[in-house]
């Protein structure tokens, strides 16, 4: 049974390799962790040994079959956890994070699976991130990142890869949630900076930094460059 750090440390990688090509490196992994890089290398040097990475010295290394399996394992019961707390404990989108990093490693695969089937088999989190099912399947999304979309658009907001708290607090303040939809009317070519009409006849402004952490389905829209075929998994849990 995999120990609290070696879920941890397989739940990173997991997100890494979705955000990467290649081979993660020992300080992409230390910085991501804030741990010291010698403390990575030497966790990855035992992970290797229990079959959950492939690791090569100096070359990097990534999750095997055994080690994803395990990392989707824990991502799965962080986002149910994260929706049962919003769905039936009154927790806001932008207070779960910390919880399910803490309740992810206590609860068992059959706990797991008591919530999701009291959550009626729900394919994404609060924050619209996919919820591994049992066999470790994520639903694919034609999601692409709010800054690749071209004005004028009409898209849904379909996921934040932000947990940042005051990010959050702020997108709900402006009614920019998963499920909501909004005008790109105008991108200024300069900064990146979106300008967009919400719900309501609302407008707001957004960074580029922000919008390329805004997931959204487009209609009718132009992408810089190729749109992805799956979101890319930059959340924490």
């Amino acid at each position: 049974m995999p120990t609290i750090s070696v879920e941890d440390y397989l739940k990173t990688i997991y997100h890494l390799e979705r955000r990467s090509e290649g081979r993660i490196k020992t300080k992409a992994l230390a910085a991501a962790l804030h741990i010291s890089p010698p403390s990575v290398t030497s966790m990855m040097k035992s992970l290797a040994e229990e079959g959950y990475i492939d690791y090569e010295p100096y070359q990097g290394f990534k999750l095997s079959a055994k080690g994803e399996r395990h990392a989707l394992k824990v991502i799965r019961k962080h986002r149910l956890v994260e929706l049962f707390l919003v769905e039936t404990l009154g927790y806001t989108w932008d207070e779960v994070h910390a919880e399910a990093e803490r309740l992810e490693h206590a609860i068992s695969d059959e706990l797991a699976h008591r919530i999701e089937r009291y959550l009626s088999y729900p394919r994404v989190d609060p924050h619209g991130d996919p919820i591994p099912d049992a066999h470790g399947v994520i639903h694919e999304s034609l999601a692409v990142p709010l800054d690749r979309v071209s004005a004028p658009a009409r898209v849904v907001m379909e996921r934040v890869l932000d947990q940042d708290p005051e990010v959050l607090r702020y997108l709900e303040r402006i009614s920019l949630t998963p499920g909501r939809a909004c005008l790109v009317r105008e991108v200024l070519p300069f900064d990146g900076q979106m300008f967009l009409e919400l719900e309501g006849g609302c407008e707001t402004a957004l960074s580029q930094a922000l919008a390329a952490r805004i997931m959204v389905v487009i209609e009718g829209a132009v992408l810089h460059g190729d749109a992805l075929d799956e979101a890319p998994d930059g959340t924490a849990e």
